[in-house]
């Protein structure tokens, strides 16, 4: 099948109830929030649409709702904001499966306390050593332009001591101001390498979208569209639910596509892109925008 690269959301719009969006690389990318993608949103909830906003954010759902009015996009624009933070956040309150009930309370952050919203509030002990630790808490790291070589040595000697590691961000890389940053995901798919334990929460690992198929509420799930810039984690997790997705090009892969943001791709480009990760998303398209 062939990836169509059409004009903007409106051209297949009407064929969804439901959407679940992104928010880096398609409603904004940590500055002011992307030319059309407000106006994007008050089309579809004046049309009656569901709108779920999900981000593989490291931080609790609140903190992004507080950030997203911040640039205009207010809570009326949609029905509910879950982040890849509240999820983890959740699952270390209730302990509610045998993996948490196991896990102990004294935790190792690879952030060193960037993210530590995730945790205030839990029966959590933060500690620098370790030696100490039960188990590392990745939410990222702790300087914005760090590398994963940098934390080589405090993942080797975590996987030797046998830590399970919690990643609260699958994201490899993420868009910030046109520079590509690490994210929390880049740490731990070494730590799979060195042979740690890796407990992810969000995109695209299908318990997040178990709890956004009931924030929706929609029984028809070919009637829900998920709507990021992400093969890896949007495009790749929408497919692994059996949900049809539309790809944002001007995020993560536009140096990929050999565009600036914003500039509508090649639709040969495109369709290359996503067959090389053997993955067809229903459409393409240059930005979110009507």
């Amino acid at each position: 099948m062939t990836v169509p690269v059409i004009s903007g959301l409106g051209a297949i719009a009407a064929d969804y109830d439901g959407y679940i969006i992104d928010i880096w690389g398609v409603l904004y990318d940590g500055g002011a929030a992307f030319s059309g993608a407000a106006d994007c949103l008050k089309r579809l909830k004046s049309a009656g649409k569901r709108v779920v906003v999900l981000s593989n954010s490291p931080r609790r759902w609140h903190v992004v709702a507080e950030r997203l009015a911040e640039i205009g996009i207010d809570s009326g624009q949609y029905d509910h904001v879950l982040t890849s933070g509240e999820e983890a956040y959740r699952h270390l309150h209730t302990r509610d499966d045998p993996w948490y009930a196991a896990l102990g309370r004294r935790c190792y952050e690879t952030g060193r306390g960037r993210f530590s919203n995730v945790l205030n509030g839990l029966d959590i002990d933060s500690v620098a050593a370790l030696e100490r630790a039960d188990f590392l808490f990745n939410a990222g790291t702790v300087g914005e332009h760090d590398r994963v070589a940098d934390y080589a040595d405090t993942l080797a000697e975590a996987a030797q001591r046998g830590l399970p590691m919690i990643c609260a961000n699958p994201d490899i890389v993420v868009m910030h101001g046109g520079q590509r940053l690490i994210c929390a995901g880049a740490l731990a798919a070494e730590y799979q390498r060195l042979g740690g334990h890796v407990r992810y929460h969000g995109k695209p690992h299908a318990p997040i979208y178990q709890t956004v198929f009931g924030l929706l509420g929609l029984a028809d799930r070919r009637r829900i569209l998920a709507i990021g810039d992400g093969l890896p984690t949007d495009i790749a997790g929408a497919a692994a639910v059996g949900i049809d997705s539309l790809l944002i090009a001007g995020g993560i892969h536009a140096e990929a596509l050999g565009i600036a943001p914003g500039e509508v791709p090649r639709p040969d480009l495109v369709n290359r892109l996503c067959a090389d990760v053997n993955l067809t998303p229903r459409a393409a398209t240059a930005a979110l925008a009507w």
